[in-house]
């Protein structure tokens, strides 16, 4: 057994282990199991939000897209810190609603502010197929990091296995606090590990920051400043827009809102996780060190250079302490969004085909869809090849389509009706998805200007979609207006 193995398996057993303490004392109904009871206090919040925005996606995609982009990378920095201020005024109002009506879900809370179990549904289903593709992210990471990490003992497919089983377990079990409780040695790790790894590599490759970008201009002019075309600025805006809008639109984000004690706990957050960002600049740093340092890495690949980096750099006991706090950073997301989704299924999918099923029998079936969700995850996930950034933004690309239908909700007067909502949903889930599955893209209508052809897709379809929203509401109420007349 190498160096780097006994590490790897110690965060994956406290993985396991945590999930299993964190039920001690606790009932684990449907409201302990998937809100904590609604009683989490700034310090826990802190730790589940941390824990679910501070994934693989930011260990590995954040430093592979450095290297792999460049500059594009920015837009991973800027778009958090715009999420969060959105944060101070949107979610209060979201956290009181939810206490005052016991909402579980972020489905929950689309059906009582419209009225309408059919356009619960809908959110349901939209959250599930963007859920998958975050947590074939989180699985792929693992991989990667037990892969490399492990110096080839242990296959990326094995590991993929392990850990699924590992989460699937301990969700089942402990639920929301389970997921809180890692987070709390994930988040240390990943502190110090990443501070440390975005200071030392630059010194001991390049002998400082700026001596690395220096050598990094020399070697590939242009590469730290966006592009005039592609990944240009304009891209950039609509990308770091879109993310920011969808920040809090994944629902397993959006459902660690309900756990929190009180409105001042995420007012609190707020003020704090910008700070929270800075780390992604160590990130960024690793990532620029490995360009001139473990050249050649295309494609998917490009999220491996951080720990091709390690290896070369680090003895194995030190690369198994990095792999480690890796294996944690795909471990806690992962466990909140087989949580989210299994808790979608039953309380959105199920009930609205069993009205009469009770809390407990929705608890039982959601733990029981927790392994299934897992087994549909470790699929994709050993058949896709797509880059982690790359699946991220598909995900994001769905539930942003959420936001217009929210946003308005919140509104003293909500101008959106049911049906307006429910048609903007499906009329910009629909872009997207006309866009992934022909491979049609802005860049193939060269009669567009170049600006339109680098916006993200994304954002072009949650501009149609509220359009659609807009003109069906619209149209609904003129619909009604002699019948209200009519009543009076």
């Amino acid at each position: 057994m190498n160096g780097a193995l006994p590490f790897i398996a110690a965060a994956a057993l406290l993985a396991l282990v945590l999930g299993f303490l964190a039920r001690r004392g606790k009932d684990m109904n449907l409201e302990q199991w998937t809100v904590g009871g609604r009683g989490f206090g700034a310090i826990f919040v802190f730790l589940l939000l941390a824990g679910e925005i501070y994934t693989t996606f930011t260990f590995l995609g954040g430093s592979g897209y450095a290297y792999g982009k460049g500059a594009p990378a920015y837009y991973i920095l800027a778009y958090g810190t715009l999420a969060y201020v959105l944060s101070y005024f949107m979610l209060p109002p979201i956290w009181r609603y939810a206490k005052e009506n016991r909402l579980y879900s972020q489905s929950d809370f689309f059906v009582r502010k419209y009225d309408s179990p059919a356009l619960g549904v809908l959110v349901a289903l939209v959250d599930i197929v963007a859920l998958i593709p975050y947590l074939v992210l989180q699985f792929k990471g693992l991989g990667i990091i037990v892969d490399i990490a492990g110096y080839g003992a242990i296959s990326p497919a094995l590991a993929v296995w392990i850990g699924a089983i590992i989460v699937a377990v301990y969700v089942m079990v402990s639920g929301v606090h389970g997921s809180a409780w890692t987070s709390v040695a994930k988040d240390t790790l990943i502190l110090g590990i990443v501070v440390f790894l975005g200071i030392y590599l630059p010194y001991h490759y390049y002998g400082g920051l700026g001596s690395m970008f220096t050598a990094i201009e020399q070697a590939k002019p242009g590469f730290t400043a966006l592009p005039p075309h592609g990944e240009s600025l304009w891209w950039f805006s609509s990308t770091v827009l879109l993310t920011a809008l969808g920040f809090y639109m994944w629902p397993h984000t959006f459902g660690s809102i309900y756990t929190a004690r009180s409105a001042t706990v995420i007012r609190k957050n707020a003020i704090v996780l910008p700070l929270y960002q800075l780390i992604l600049l160590f990130v960024f740093f690793v990532g620029f060190a490995a360009t001139l340092q473990v050249p050649g890495l295309t494609g998917s690949n490009i999220d491996l250079a951080l720990f091709k980096l390690s290896v070369k750099t680090f003895d194995p006991w030190f690369v198994g302490l990095i792999g480690a706090t890796g294996v944690l950073t795909a471990l806690v997301p992962g466990s909140m969004i087989l949580m989210t989704a299994a808790t979608l299924i039953a309380n959105n999918l199920y009930r609205a085909v069993k009205p009469l099923a009770d809390d407990q029998q929705i608890s039982r079936l959601a733990k029981l869809l927790v392994p299934l969700v897992a087994l549909v995850a470790v699929f994709f996930t050993l058949k896709g090849g797509e880059t982690i950034v790359a699946l991220l933004l598909m995900g994001y690309s769905f539930v942003t389509q959420l936001f217009p239908a929210l946003v308005l909700s919140l509104a003293h007067r909500n101008v959106a009706t049911r049906e307006g909502a429910a048609a903007g949903i499906i009329a910009g889930v629909a872009t997207v998805a006309a866009v992934s599955l022909t491979g049609v893209n802005f860049h193939t209508l060269s009669w567009l200007p170049t600006q339109v052809q680098d916006l993200n897709v994304g954002i072009v379809a949650l501009a149609v979609n509220f359009i659609v929203l807009i003109v069906v509401s619209m149209t609904m109420r003129l619909a009604a207006a002699p019948a209200r007349a009519a009543a009076e």
